[in-house]
């Protein structure tokens, strides 16, 4: 590969030539007059130029996993092992160059960086053990003389669609389970985080993934819809799985399900945090305020309802603001954002709460954002009128919810179109186990913050967080499809 150089003392990646991030087809990298540009979120600049996909190249992409698809599935799962767990290695070593890709693209802190680099390696582990479990299974007929055999084999090529928030942990997993199954992948990622997908197909070839089998592109925003639509309906694209909005996956399934082909989504979230009056208070301020406001709210499962039960409300909020200030409170306490456009969108919905009754509470700053930054919001008083009630943020906001009894928060909790995550908090396990079968979503964290994600989990969402499930055997699962076949003794 070519870019990126290797500190062996000390492991740091030091970028070279990624002023120029190219598309990364049949192990070449491939450099197009569809250019466009990322610009770093903290300071404003352009970070580099991009190469993206026109109709030709995406139709290229297609075609390299295509003819890598025989030779990859036929590959032994020792070998398949091997690489992961290689992969794995590669990316700790080069997890400060990662990690600085992620930081410049998206504004994420560093703790918020190592995470995904992290989680990632731990993910890529997870998966080299699963490999060889993969098996069908032997069913009894209804006849004596005939033997029925059901192999799990698959798909073929695999349409991987991953987001710029957490863009290592969204984007190795949106291939890893397809590759390690036998399929071969177009990984289709974010203009806003071009380079950290480009170190995903780096990193796996470096380990020894096979030209072909993982190709990278990006694509102008302008074009969006034109290439996506390309992969999607392309003969050869037997899957499609797509991390990111409810509003984008729609489409997605609609293309999808007019050329008859499985998709796998995990989307949008509106995710709730129960306090019962006899939950450890302080301990759920924490994880509030962590589940809140870290990575200034940009994560799938951030909590953006707190419903607390009124006779702790008061010692809880007390609680609560003093959690937001220890953790999120230094400097001038402003979280950065992925950009101008998206603090301004977190920002009106805020202010026409503001405007419609809503208030903020005492140790919160309201007063607007400075750029791509903006203050952690906690509001109460949001109204079923006022967009923020309905509406995903996606920024660092969270309302706050009163109500009476463990039913009237059960029912707030699934006042939603989304069900991604949740979280119930209480001394009681039994209680919050008949609560959690209560909770329509994909995940309940039982005094836990509503983000949780690793490896070994299944994870995925109800209603309109989507269906399928990433993680665990069911990743596996997800891409690989079984084959009925009977012999006549």
């Amino acid at each position: 590969m070519t870019g990126v150089m290797i500190d062996s003392e000390n492991g740091d990646g030091v970028s070279r030539g990624l002023d120029k991030v190219p598309l990364h087809i049949t192990g070449k990298s491939i450099y197009t007059d569809h250019q466009f540009q990322t610009i770093n979120p903290a300071m404003g600049e352009v970070i580099a130029t991009v190469s993206g996909a026109s109709l030709d190249e995406a139709k290229l992409a297609v075609t390299s996993a295509e003819v890598s698809f025989p030779a990859w599935s036929e590959t032994e799962p020792g070998k398949r092992r091997t690489i992961f767990l290689r992969a794995a290695d590669i990316l700790e070593q080069r997890a400060f160059e990662c990690s600085k890709y992620m930081r410049d693209e998206t504004g994420a802190d560093v703790s918020w960086c190592k995470f995904n680099v992290q989680i990632s390696a731990e993910l890529l582990r997870d998966i080299a053990g699963r490999i060889a479990t993969i098996q069908g299974f032997i069913p009894a007929t209804s006849a004596k003389d005939c033997t029925a055999l059901v192999y799990k084999e698959p798909w073929g090529v695999i349409l991987a669609i991953a987001p710029w928030n957490a863009p290592y942990i969204l984007g190795f997993r949106s291939v890893a389970y397809a590759l390690a199954a036998g399929n071969t992948c177009v990984l289709k990622g974010s203009e806003i985080s071009p380079r950290c997908f480009w170190a995903i197909v780096s990193i796996f070839e470096e380990a020894g993934l096979p030209p072909g089998c993982l190709n990278v592109i990006y694509h102008r925003p302008k074009d969006a819809a034109e290439v996506t639509r390309a992969l999607i309906e392309h003969p050869a694209v037997k899957k499609i799985n797509f991390t990111g909005s409810t509003t984008v996956g729609r489409i997605i399934a609609e293309i999808a399900g007019k050329n008859i082909k499985p998709v796998l989504m995990e989307l949008g979230g509106k995710a709730s945090t129960i306090i019962l009056e006899d939950a450890d208070l302080q301990q759920a301020a924490r994880a509030c305020a962590r589940g809140s406001f870290l990575h200034a709210g940009q994560i799938c499962m951030s909590c953006e309802r707190i419903i607390v039960q009124s006779s702790v409300t008061d010692a809880f909020v007390e609680a609560l603001m003093f959690a937001t200030k220890e953790r999120f409170g230094q400097g001038d306490g402003m979280q950065l954002m992925v950009s101008d456009r998206a603090a301004d969108r977190t920002n009106r919905l805020v202010q026409q709460a503001i405007s419609g009754g809503a208030r903020p509470l005492a140790g919160h700053d309201t007063n607007g954002i400075q750029g791509a930054r903006m203050t952690p919001v906690v509001l109460k008083g949001v109204t079923k009128e006022m967009d923020l009630y309905y509406t995903e943020s996606f920024g660092p906001t969270v309302i706050l919810i009163t109500v009476d009894d463990e039913e009237q928060a059960v029912a707030v909790a699934n006042d939603t179109e989304y069900g991604l995550s949740a979280a119930v908090f209480t001394r009681d396990l039994q209680k919050a186990l008949r609560l959690v079968k209560k909770i329509d979503s994909g995940a309940v964290h039982i005094n836990g913050m509503t983000v949780h994600d690793e490896p070994t989990l299944p994870h995925g969402g109800v209603k309109n967080s989507g269906f399928g499930r990433f993680g665990s055997d069911l990743g596996l699962e997800e891409f690989l499809r079984t084959k009925t076949v009977t012999f006549q003794n």
